[in-house]
């Protein structure tokens, strides 16, 4: 059996949750609702303060659905009540980020400026101090919208082995090569 997939999830105080017809579960909560489409084979049960999710048949596609959704499930609940957090770092000298509403605008080191648009589900706000890196950090409710900007980010400058430089995420530990070595 699907281990992830048997554990029911708990609902905190304030959300609330709705099961449509076609299956479709919508989370709603103090920072927003979100809705997913769920397998029509599943059958999702909200039992008091828990959601537990059950298949038909022990097959292979079933057992992973399973898991799968109450998965998604589980990462709405968490973020209509808590929300979603990425902090991402820029190294290098002359790095820069900067947040215009929506637009975050960044000096990365190329001949130009690159300037990214972000969906309004996420929220931005950078931080630059004095001797020390500049921070971007990305506030959303959904964690796969929230992760798939910020691996964007990430792609226009990714950290490099030698001496690090690029985009990393806060507290990422990077593999790192030795340089070239002098001939004796």
């Amino acid at each position: 059996m699907s281990r992830i997939g048997k554990l029911p999830v708990n609902l905190p105080k304030g959300v609330t949750v709705t099961v449509s017809d076609t299956n479709v579960v919508s989370v709603k909560g103090p920072l927003g609702e979100l809705s997913q489409p769920v397998s029509p084979d599943l059958k999702v049960n909200v039992v008091d303060n828990t959601i537990v999710l059950e298949r038909p048949t022990d097959s292979k596609t079933h057992k992973s659905l399973h898991g799968l959704y109450r998965a998604l499930i589980a990462n709405m609940v968490i973020g209509v009540s808590q929300g979603f957090k990425k902090e991402l770092e820029l190294v290098g000298v002359g790095y820069r980020a900067e947040a215009k509403g929506q637009l975050l605008e960044m000096s990365l080191g190329y001949s130009h400026d690159i300037i990214m648009q972000l969906p309004d589900e996420v929220k931005i706000e950078t931080k630059t101090e004095r001797r020390s890196n500049p921070v971007i950090t990305l506030t959303s409710i959904d964690k796969q919208l929230i992760g798939h900007v910020a691996a964007k980010i990430r792609s226009l400058r990714p950290p490099e082995p030698y001496k690090g430089k690029g985009i990393k995420f806060v507290g990422e530990t990077l593999r790192r090569k030795a340089g070239k070595s002098a001939s004796v």
